[in-house]
């Protein structure tokens, strides 16, 4: 436990350093420098546990969640995580290095860090994961921050086409992901990484095996770049250099090979993963390196040329054999070593003269030989050349390739597609070698070229720095980190390997000097053709981009059109009509089901008090409906008095709580609903005053109606037969026997809410938060033109009365209702008092959170009434949106509270406190989490109701001298958000 904890350190801290990044004023040195000490104490605690994951060894962290479900956080680390994590947080912290000399401090720097810290905490938020469920939430994340890196420069509309690509294709697959692991978890009975991973006979055996692996892999292979999904890769190079250099070299598309070799132990070995795997592997391994000779933009080369490195480590995990996974983890941390080094090449390239256009660049060894040098020899590296890492997992790929693992076609053909596609590797190594670095000097380039800042340098130094010794010494270098990965992995089925240079002269050596020799042979024969054609020959009318965009077309265009058309409005009333009808039918068809011959209904005794209250709820429901055409003030009055008899139902049945939170919910809709009812279109009445109601809305009347008594009847229904039903042994037997001994709560309603459904109700507060934020960004460029809004009779007697000002009930009112305003005004410090009794009590006694934030909104809404939105601005400091952020801390911080103590999230403690002069007194948890409920509830209905108000301004007609300070200073309370 000590030491796992700090697996969530390293998994948090870049999030909360991103938080801190996103919300602080910092310059561009100083987001860096946070950004880059961040990394490197992620680092740190990595390295520390080095000794803890030597022989196999797990440290693993649980943290309850749903443990009733199987749903924990668990943070693991084995040796091949272990590793994994260091190339995250490594060449994480030499990218936020680098970034800082590359990033222009005239773009938004801030943001910049902020995306790449939080994308940097989901990065290891899925290495780290030990249960799938949470592996594929934080999958997904990282493909939400990849979006907004890729997207960075928005104003660029090739970088919102790609990052909107990247986004669908790897999202998509993540949706697969998600299916695929709950089948998992299904199969083994168990979410957990490490239950799994000791099930292999369970899963291979089982019928779903195909279908979980299918989606798995679908996962898997759009999140790395794999045939057929690799076309999103290259279209995210309108990135910036450091996203693309960290994104497409140690984290964003190594997930998908990560997954795949973490995955390994339990599903690899069967026909269907070495077809599927493989071919995927191969397709990609040699399309990617075909593709990558005849591209003219550097990064489009290096784009490539990663799609098929990862389709090279695909396949030595698609042939199934030991060997082949100690090539691809060993793969793994060479392609990333290189690749990293050359994008940043690449980059200062870019930086320094303007262009990445490999048709204007030539000869710049001569302007910047630092650069140079090291590029050439991450190049090298990436040819496979000898003495540099990539030769050494190059050589144990070619060792591979020449087994015979099943003796299929596919697997017959892969020396030779091995060979071929690292001759192509070494063309376009060599081209971007002598293309760049040397020829003629380059003329008309945006920029006259020269050495970067020395400390830009720094990072690929370092990486070609590991490329050489690992490449001349690794048996001492990378020998016992690999080591330890592989053991994770394989266990006591760990083949042996060497890592010694020279071999002897054999096959893998033959392979590597056939595609040496013939790689430069065959530069020198096509280099002109190269440089002049737009795309490769053969392929380039095959793009997937190309595909993907009529694809699009095709979903977004045509079919969602149609179906938009077909079912999709903008009434608000057919969208839940659509609703209803399809819940009505869905109960009507198992209703149908049912034996109801013999079956006796329950009897119940009539109450003629009872039945004369509802019968003025029906009156009060068709008036409502009736006047709705004619008078919607007093269709609002009479809908309100359909509410009031529903609370007066509530008391009847003995659920006070439901009849609070009714009474009070009422009152606040109410008035809102008022404000907002000035919005609504004029309708044009006849010379006789009358308002003709068209055929189409009669006919849609009568559908609402006859919608509304089938629903109606439905619901009486249910509630008949749950209210006569017996008691027995049911859910509600359990609430009401544990409210107390477990909960510490005598009003079980309250009880439920913040305890045992605590987890739902934090859901839903998070729900209305967003809802208000909505409605706030909504209405607040929201001007309506005066001659099209409603103002009847009613409203405009209403309005008369409550003020002459420049809003609806402004000062002036106290002018015309001087008892009324100051009642209003007196009320506000009764109310509050109310609101804190209501809270207080809600543990044991009808109340709550919810209900005490909305009294408490009330007392505002008061306020706005009586004196006007500048009469409360001018007095009260209000600021909804830090109720609303304050409620959601203080609930989140409850349920986090309780991991302290090695409880599940959100549980509850309670017990008696000794209070002095007053004695024992209830205390509990759960009036933490209550109070973040009514800290939201009220600042919610208060930001609504003041994007309400400021839309209800009256803008007077204007004079000769007037200026425009008043709305623009409306203008500026509304953007603010508080009041």
């Amino acid at each position: 436990m000590e030491k796992g904890i700090f697996l969530v350190v390293i998994v948090g801290l870049p999030f909360l350093a991103a938080l801190v990044v996103a919300l602080g004023r910092f310059t561009r040195s100083t987001s860096s420098w946070a950004a880059l000490a961040v990394a490197l104490v992620g680092l740190a605690i990595t390295l520390s546990f080095y000794p803890s994951v030597l022989n196999g060894d797990v440290v693993r962290l649980v943290i309850p969640w749903v443990p009733t479900i199987g749903l924990d956080l668990i943070f693991r680390m084995d040796g091949f995580t272990w590793l994994f994590t260091t190339l995250v947080t490594g060449i994480g912290a030499l990218i936020m290095l680098y970034a800082r000399y590359y990033m222009s401090p005239d773009d938004p720097v801030q943001r910049f860090f902020a995306f790449l810290l939080a994308f940097m905490g989901s990065m290891l938020g899925v290495v780290l994961s030990g249960n799938v469920i949470q592996l594929v939430v934080f999958w997904e994340i990282t493909s939400l921050f990849s979006f907004l890196l890729i997207g960075y420069w928005y104003h660029n509309a090739a970088a919102r086409d790609g990052a909107r690509m990247a986004l669908t294709i790897t999202a998509s697959g993540g949706l697969c992901l998600m299916a695929g692991m709950l089948l998992l978890g299904h199969i083994v009975g168990s979410y957990d990484l490490d239950v799994i991973l000791g099930s292999r006979d369970q899963i291979i055996s089982n019928d779903l095996y195909n279908i979980t692996l299918g989606l798995i892999l679908i996962g898997a292979l759009t999140k790395s770049a794999q045939f057929p999904f690799q076309f999103w890769l290259p279209n995210a190079m309108t990135a910036p250099t450091p996203v693309s250099a960290y994104l497409h070299s140690a984290t964003m598309v190594k997930l998908g090979v990560f997954l795949l070799v973490l995955l390994w132990p339990v599903m690899a070995g069967t026909d269907i993963w070495f077809w599927v795997v493989g071919s995927a592997g191969l397709i990609t391994l040699l399309l990617g390196a075909y593709s990558a000779i005849f591209q003219q933009d550097l990064k489009g080369l290096l784009a490539y040329s990663t799609i098929s490195h990862l389709g090279l480590i695909t396949v030595l995990i698609g042939i199934s054999s030991p060997l082949g996974l100690v090539a691809a983890i060993f793969h793994i941390v060479n392609h990333a070593t290189f690749k990293a080094s050359l994008f940043m090449a690449a980059g200062i390239i870019d930086h320094e003269t303007g262009t990445r256009d490999m048709r204007k660049l030539s000869g710049l060894f001569r302007f910047m030989p630092i650069t140079a040098t090291a590029a050439m020899v991450a190049s090298a590296a990436m040819a496979g050349v000898p003495l540099l890492n990539g030769f050494l997992s190059k050589e144990m790929f070619f060792a591979e390739a020449v087994e015979t693992h099943t003796g299929s076609l596919l697997d017959l053909s892969l020396p030779y597609v091995a060979t071929l596609a690292s001759l192509f590797a070494v063309v376009y190594s060599v081209r971007f070698i002598a293309g760049v670095f040397f020829g003629p000097d380059p003329v008309d380039l945006p920029k006259t070229p020269h050495e970067p800042p020395r400390w830009m340098r720094v990072p690929i130094e370092f990486l070609v720095l590991l490329c050489l010794i690992v490449g001349i010494i690794p048996g001492i270098t990378i020998g016992p980190f690999l080591h330890t990965a592989v053991y994770s992995v394989l266990g006591a089925e760990t083949p042996y390997y060497s890592l010694a240079i020279w071999h002897g002269f054999n096959e893998p050596l033959i392979m590597s000097i056939i595609a040496l020799v013939g790689g430069v042979l065959l530069y020198f024969a096509i280099r002109n053709l190269a440089r002049q054609m737009d795309g490769p020959p053969l392929v380039r009318y095959l793009k997937g981009q190309r595909m993907f965009e009529r694809m699009m077309v095709a979903i977004s265009w045509k079919w969602a059109r149609s179906l938009e058309n077909l079912l999709g409005t903008r009434k608000l009333q057919t969208q839940i009509a659509i609703m209803l009808i399809t819940v009505l039918a869905a109960g009507v068809a198992v209703t149908t089901r049912f034996d109801w011959v013999g079956f006796e209904f329950p009897t119940v005794e009539s109450d003629p008090i009872f039945a004369l209250i509802w019968t003025a709820g029906v009156i009060c429901a068709i008036g409502a409906a009736y006047q709705a055409k004619y008078h919607r003030l007093v269709a609002l009055v009479l809908m309100s008095g359909a509410g009031l008899v529903t609370v007066l139902t509530f008391v009847w049945f003995s659920a006070p709580d439901l009849a609070i939170t009714q009474l009070l919910v009422e009152v606040v809709t109410t008035v809102l609903i008022l404000l907002g009812l000035r919005w609504m279109p004029q309708r044009k009445p006849d010379i006789y005053g009358q308002v003709i109601m068209p055929a189409s809305v009669l006919i849609r009347r009568g559908r609402d109606l006859l919608i509304a008594i089938g629903v109606g009847l439905a619901t009486t229904t249910i509630a008949y037969f749950v209210m006569t039903r017996e008691l027995g042994n049911t859910i509600a037997t359990y609430f009401l026997e544990l409210a107390y001994p477990e909960g510490g709560g005598r009003n079980v309603v309250n009880v439920i809410l913040v305890d045992f459904r605590g987890f739902d109700t934090f859901g839903e507060i998070v729900v209305v938060a967003i809802v208000a934020l909505s409605v706030f960004a909504l209405l607040r460029r929201f001007r309506p033109a005066p001659e099209s809004m409603e103002r009847p009779a009613q409203q405009q007697r209403l309005i008369e009365i409550y003020g002459r000002g420049d809003d609806v009930g402004s000062t002036g009112g106290a002018r015309y209702m001087p008892i009324a305003a100051v009642i209003m005004h007196w009320m506000f410090p009764v109310i509050i008092v109310l609101a804190a009794y209501l809270f207080f009590r809600g543990h044991d006694a009808p109340g709550g959170g919810f209900a005490a934030g909305i009294a408490m909104s009330i007392a505002f809404l008061l306020q706005y009434m009586a004196g006007g939105t500048r009469w409360v601005e001018e007095r009260l400091r209000i600021l909804p949106v830090r109720w609303i952020a304050f409620g959601l801390l203080v609930a989140l911080a409850t349920g986090i509270g309780s991991w302290v103590f090695g409880y599940p999230f959100l549980t509850s403690f309670f017990q008696y406190t000794e209070v002095p002069y007053i004695g024992r007194v209830p205390t509990a948890s759960a009036l933490l989490f209550d109070l973040g409920v009514f800290s939201l509830v009220v600042g919610a209905t208060v930001l609504m109701l003041i994007a309400i108000a400021h839309q209800s301004i009256r803008r007077p007609k204007k004079r000769a001298g007037d200026d425009d300070t008043s709305e623009a200073q409306a203008e500026t309370e509304l953007s603010q958000g508080d009041a």
